[in-house]
Parts: structure tokens; C-alpha cells; sequence
């Protein structure tokens, strides 16, 4: 039984998207994958889910409002809670939905005239959950004022659709995602969230209905966010979207699995991995995924992955492994690799060596690998640029140094561009921009960007020097302007 690496390659290029924007868009049951701290977020105690940018937050957002994902998530893993008959509403996301909750614009205005971020979200919760019960009131300002006055009457709504929900054996979900879309500046954003984590706090004794809130982790700054009574119950209900090597590569099988006409490729991998596929079926489509008894068995991974890509990222072992070498020079300075950056990364070495390596002998070539590590670094810098306006001004005066570096030749670029006078003309600071440099250091730390070394010298790992044309001695070569 055979696949030639022309057809390896092919598949790989028909089943992951070409554009990075298709990734974590609105999923396809065929792309759903569970890895195990995933399946501890989607179960409705989990309040509040954390994330960084591409871990799957808006991907887990969008699709538990699929019902039939909703029936596929409860046959995989009964324990999860979630079944095609949960209740599922939507408290704020990144697509204007004015019926279920206010825009940018809106909300301003109502925390401008006084109302509080508690409140606000108190009545998204509330319309949500029980429109068919409150009078016909379009304008959130005007909803806002009317469940201020009548608190009484919606406690008894929330108790009765609570025990009607008990009853049925259902849960009532309210999802909030895109926090950075609902303000303009960093303590407003704080505000937001700490207000919604007050309402998560005051549903959570009900027996069926919760919030769920998907925060990036900078948006979970405790001191900020959770500086209420009691905050502590929502806090340790937190769960961290992880993805693991393994994990990493459970979601490229099953892309490549359930691509059409991928039967030679199942039997193929199969036989390579002595694996049998486990089958499930979902509005009468069958889903293929890696065997769950065998998801954390890293051989059966490197095996069939280097039948694909070869056993080296050279001409010999001193250069590392493709199966370790691809997630880990993917990897933030907390060792966290988003899953969007690894599928990338693997199409473009598919094109790459399509174009560049037509008759290799494997699907990838190791050089290929290493463009598509160029690629995925690029994407992350332009991802991190839209979710923190102010990164392009600590990250550009940069450009051209060679890390690791000593912590004063960044600070001396710093001032050389007036970096703090700049970022404080800015709505949107980074959070301990008061503290200084040391201040920014930390904040860059904490995202990942920066690694403090045992000796005090600062690292960034590939994932962002890459792109933000930062040279390391021996390493992938950084993306040049043009």
C-alpha cells in the first residue's frame, strides 16, 4: 500500500485553508477536535476560558452554537454536559448581533451616561435568557432602566426558568468573547470584564444557567478584573485553552483524514502508525479522528509525521527533528504554540516545496519547514499588532538586533525613539506602562514575547523575532523589509 509524497503534498494543500483568516472561523464539524483542556472549558461550570490569540476561544465560541456540534460534543464525551439541547445565547462576540447585545458605540454611550458595566451585562443576561417573559423594549438604555426596577419580578423569571431547566435536565449557556471589541481603552476594558465576572458570580447558584467567558490572558489581570467579594468562586472555575505537541498533531491528522478522497490516506496512516481511526457520525456525515486511547502517544505522532517531512531539518540529527523542531520554534516564551500558526506553517512548507523541491522524495522539505515558520511568524506579529496597538512601537526600534541581548541595548533603542512618550499618547496602553521600561519588559514577559535568561539577557523566541526582524545566531533567518 502506497502514497506517493506528490499526493501527500496535495492533500496537505487541499485540506488546510489558504488563508490564515479561515482558521478559527466558523468550524465544520469535521475540523473539531478535543484536546483534553478544551474539554475541560466546554463543560458549562468552566465560567471563564482563557486563551491566547489562535488557541480556539471565538472557534469554541461560534461552535457550540452549532446544534449538531452540540450532539457531536455529547457523543464524543458524555461528561462534558453538553448536549443538542442546551440553551445556548449570545452576550457579546465579534459580529454585531443588536438584539442580543449593544455595539462598541452603544456601550460607551451607556457607560458614559452613568450605567454600570454590572448592569449592563446583568441585562444582556437577563434578555437573553428570558425575552419571551419581559415587555417589548428595543433600546438597551431603556432595557437597562427597566430591569433596574424591576428586580423582583426577574428573580422569579431566573428561578422559574431555572427549574424549568433542572426539570428537561438542560443547561442554559450565555457566551461573551471579543472582550477587546467592547472598548477603546484598557481600563474600560477592565471595567467590562469585571462587571461581566460579577454577573457569572451572581447566576453561578443557579443549578442550569452559566456564563461562559472566553478572555485573551492579559484581559485576566486579577487585580483589575476580580477586585470584588467573592470573585475567588469565578476565579477557580478558569480553565486555559493548552494545545501540546501531540495535540498539535491529532488536528493536522484529522484535517487530512476527513478531506475528500482521503481514503488511501487513512489506510496509508493506519498501517504507518498502527492505528485504527476512530469513526463518528453527525447528521449522517462520518468524522474520522485519531484514536483517542493513543492521542498522548508522541511515537505513533513522530513516526507518521516523519514519513512525511523526513527524520531531519538537515543532512544529519545535529539539526534537529521536524516532529519536535515545527511546534517549537512556533512557540511563545510560555512554550505555548497556537494550533492556527502550526497549520500554516505546514501549508506554506506544502507550497514551498511544491514550488521550490517538486520531485523530493517526501511531502516537505526541511528548508520549506523552516519558510513556513518565516510565514506563520509573520502572521502572529501582524495578529498581535491588531490586538495590541501599542506592540509596533516597543517592537520596531528592534529591528536588526541579535538576541539573546542584554536588557539595556533594548532600553537604549527605546529612548533613541522617545518609546514612552510615544505609547502615552495612545488610548489603548499596555498595562504597566507607569512602571517604566521595567514596566514594558514585564508586560512583554507576560505575553510571551520576551524570555528573561538565567543570566538577566533577554530572548524571543522565533515565533515573533522572526517577524519582527530580530537575527539570532544559527537560527531561521528573519523576514526583511522590503
Amino acid at each position: 500500500m502506497g502514497v506517493s509524497a506528490r499526493d501527500l503534498r496535495e492533500l496537505i494543500l487541499r485540506a488546510l485553508p489558504e488563508e490564515a483568516s479561515s482558521y478559527g472561523g466558523w468550524p465544520e464539524p469535521r475540523h473539531v477536535y478535543f484536546p483534553p483542556s478544551h474539554t475541560k472549558a466546554l463543560r458549562p461550570d468552566a465560567m471563564v476560558v482563557i486563551g491566547i490569540r489562535g488557541s480556539g476561544k471565538s472557534f469554541w465560541w461560534s461552535a457550540l452554537q452549532e446544534p449538531h456540534i452540540r450532539k457531536m460534543i455529547a457523543r464524543i464525551d458524555k461528561s462534558i454536559q453538553i448536549e443538542e439541547s442546551t440553551e445556548v445565547h449570545i452576550g457579546f462576540g465579534p459580529v454585531s448581533r443588536i438584539e442580543n447585545y449593544p455595539s462598541k458605540d452603544a456601550i460607551y454611550s451607556l457607560l458614559r451616561d452613568g450605567k454600570s458595566p454590572r448592569m449592563l451585562w446583568k441585562t444582556v443576561a437577563v434578555w437573553n435568557l428570558l425575552s419571551d417573559k419581559l415587555p417589548s423594549i428595543r433600546g438597551w438604555r431603556e432595557r437597562i432602566d427597566w430591569v433596574e426596577e424591576h428586580p423582583e419580578e426577574i428573580a422569579r423569571h431566573l428561578e422559574e426558568k431555572d427549574r424549568k431547566l433542572q426539570q428537561r435536565g438542560a443547561w442554559a449557556l450565555i457566551l461573551f468573547d471579543a472582550m477587546e471589541q467592547a472598548a477603546e481603552d484598557r481600563e474600560t476594558m477592565y471595567n467590562l470584564i469585571r462587571g461581566l465576572l460579577q454577573i457569572a458570580l451572581e447566576l453561578r447558584p443557579t443549578r442550569r444557567i452559566r456564563l461562559k467567558c472566553f478572555l485573551r490572558p492579559d484581559q485576566f489581570d486579577e487585580p483589575r478584573v476580580a477586585a470584588f467579594p467573592d470573585a475567588s468562586k469565578v476565579i477557580a472555575s478558569r480553565v486555559f485553552l493548552n494545545w501540546t505537541r501531540p495535540d498539535l498533531y491529532g488536528l493536522l491528522w484529522q484535517y487530512l483524514a476527513n478531506e475528500e478522497d482521503a481514503d488511501e490516506f487513512r489506510k496509508w496512516a493506519a498501517q504507518k502508525a498502527r492505528i485504527q481511526w476512530d469513526l463518528i457520525q453527525v447528521n449522517g456525515q462520518i468524522i474520522y479522528q485519531w484514536p483517542r486511547n493513543m492521542r498522548e502517544d508522541e511515537e505513533s505522532h513522530r513516526s507518521l509525521f516523519h514519513q512525511i517531512a523526513g527524520p531531519w531539518m538537515g543532512r544529519d540529527p545535529k539539526r534537529g527533528f521536524p516532529y519536535t523542531w515545527l511546534p517549537g520554534h512556533l512557540a511563545d516564551a510560555h512554550g505555548r504554540t497556537s494550533p492556527r500558526s502550526f497549520l500554516i506553517a505546514l501549508r506554506v512548507a506544502a507550497e514551498d516545496t511544491k514550488t521550490r523541491y517538486p520531485d523530493h522524495r517526501l511531502a516537505i522539505h526541511y528548508e520549506s519547514i523552516k519558510r513556513g515558520v518565516q510565514q506563520a511568524s509573520r502572521i502572529r506579529v501582524s495578529e498581535l499588532r491588531e490586538d495590541y496597538p501599542w506592540i509596533e512601537d516597543l517592537m520596531a526600534p528592534l529591528r536588526g538586533l541579535v538576541v539573546p541581548c542584554d536588557f539595556k541595548e533594548i532600553k537604549t533603542r527605546w529612548r533613541e525613539q522617545n518609546v514612552l512618550e510615544t505609547l502615552k499618547q495612545k488610548k489603548m496602553l499596555p498595562p504597566s506602562i507607569e512602571e517604566g521600561e521595567e514596566g514594558l519588559r514585564k508586560d512583554l514577559e507576560a505575553m510571551g514575547i520576551f524570555l528573561r535568561m538565567e543570566d538577566g539577557r533577554v530572548n524571543i523566541p522565533d515565533v515573533f523575532r522572526i517577524g519582527y526582524g530580530l537575527g539570532r545566531r544559527g537560527g531561521v533567518k528573519p523576514i526583511r523589509e522590503a
